[in-house]
């Protein structure tokens, strides 16, 4: 289902593994000087810009077109040109950089430049006073609210497209659709906030981060007391670089977290199996990320009553019973194991719990340890029955 894929021009195929997107590097290297069409418009002072429009590659006059501007750049556009150089009507497509409305007439796509939004025009700018959409305005059943740069307007509305060029899977498929979420939420989303100037939070921040993909890419520009202003070299390396980086988080999230968020899945239909209450969920092998996939899936499930443990063995053979936290970020539990049990291990432990096998219980009484699945399961069931009596008792 996962294939080999195009993301490159030539006239003999070049080809991408997904699994190993720092390959990437070397082909888009040599194909970007025979492959790309910069155009400029003239510039002055010490910008030294050629006042007609540079042609590296104009072999096929037919080529499609896609435009952005000139200068110094940003991850938006890098990105959203990427993103459509995936496409088969665009892999073999000329990069305009102008801001010559004449040159940008002659596009098929405009990013990131032009002053208009226009779908059916194949436009995507976001700099007109005008423009406020998010995906949630475009597109109602999407939660975000960042405002879009050029590259977010490209991923709402080709992105299906791209990942399904990318990795085979149907564009109906739900895979598909989970991917199109994640990748936009944990990958395109922070190149729109940050184009945009929209910050994560309210108040000064503690410390500077200076080492975003956007920082990056905008490192590739020219020094200000720089010699050569011209932008296009940087601007290929920063093609090259959002590309990899893109190729790789895909990767990362088609061979290990979706892996695991199917193994969370399964659990989760299975619990009650586990325990009759449906508050305990055990993983059929241990170190399988579980939180961020446990939380998405009660909401997607509509689990009425949250999931207080999680059991699941360690690299010794035993097992571990690990408390559901509040929150992703939380350290607060939804439920903790007994409170006497906590810092107390081994056979004191069993003793006073009055359960074979234990090994330990964490002073904070997030996690504990038994040398049997068994083991583990009633140390869960105990916390879950005197947590019921205490509320029994808390109501009379």
């Amino acid at each position: 289902m996962w294939r080999r894929c195009a993301i490159a021009v030539t006239k003999t195929p070049s080809y991408i593994n997904i699994r190993r997107p720092t390959c990437v590097a070397r082909p888009l290297k040599s194909l970007f000087n025979r492959s790309l069409l910069f155009a400029e418009v003239s510039g002055s002072g010490t910008r030294r810009m050629s006042s007609q429009p540079k042609k590296l590659c104009s072999e096929n006059m037919s080529t499609k077109k896609i435009g952005t501007h000139n200068g110094s750049f940003h991850c938006d556009e890098v990105l959203a040109c990427f993103f459509l150089r995936q496409l088969p009507e665009y892999k073999d497509a000329e990069i305009i950089r102008t801001r010559d409305p004449a040159l940008l007439a002659e596009c098929d796509i405009v990013v990131d430049v032009g002053g208009e939004f226009d779908p059916k025009r194949h436009r995507y700018d976001h700099h007109q006073r005008t423009f406020q959409e998010s995906f949630n305005s475009l597109c109602p059943e999407k939660p975000w609210v960042t405002k879009l740069s050029s590259a977010g307007l490209v991923y709402l509305h080709f992105g299906r497209r791209l990942l399904a060029q990318l990795t085979q899977l149907k564009q109906d498929d739900k895979q598909l659709e989970v991917l199109y979420d994640k990748l936009y939420e944990s990958f395109v989303e922070e190149v729109d906030a940050v184009d945009n100037g929209i910050s994560q939070y309210e108040g000064e921040a503690r410390y500077s981060v200076s080492t975003t993909l956007s920082a990056r890419v905008g490192h590739f520009n020219p020094r200000w007391n720089s010699k050569s202003q011209d932008t296009e070299e940087g601007f290929k390396k920063a093609l090259v670089m959002v590309g990899e980086e893109f190729l790789d988080r895909l990767d990362f999230y088609k061979s290990s977290w979706f892996p695991a968020r199917a193994i969370v899945e399964k659990a989760v239909n299975e619990r009650h199996k586990v325990d009759p209450s449906g508050e305990v969920v055990m993983f059929s092998q241990g170190g399988c990320p579980w939180k961020e996939h446990m939380f998405a899936l009660e909401r997607e499930l509509q689990i009425e009553t949250p999931i207080k443990f999680v059991l699941y063995s360690d690299q010794n053979g035993q097992w571990r019973v690990q408390c559901v936290p509040c929150g992703l970020n939380s350290f607060q539990n939804r439920l903790s194991l007994l409170e006497e049990w906590r810092g107390v291990r081994d056979e004191a432990l069993s003793a006073l719990s009055g359960i074979e096998g234990c090994v330990f219980v964490h002073s904070s009484g997030f996690i504990g340890g038994n040398k049997t699945q068994e083991g583990a399961l009633e140390m869960a069931r105990r916390t879950l029955q005197a947590a019921a009596r205490s509320d029994a008792n808390g109501s009379s």
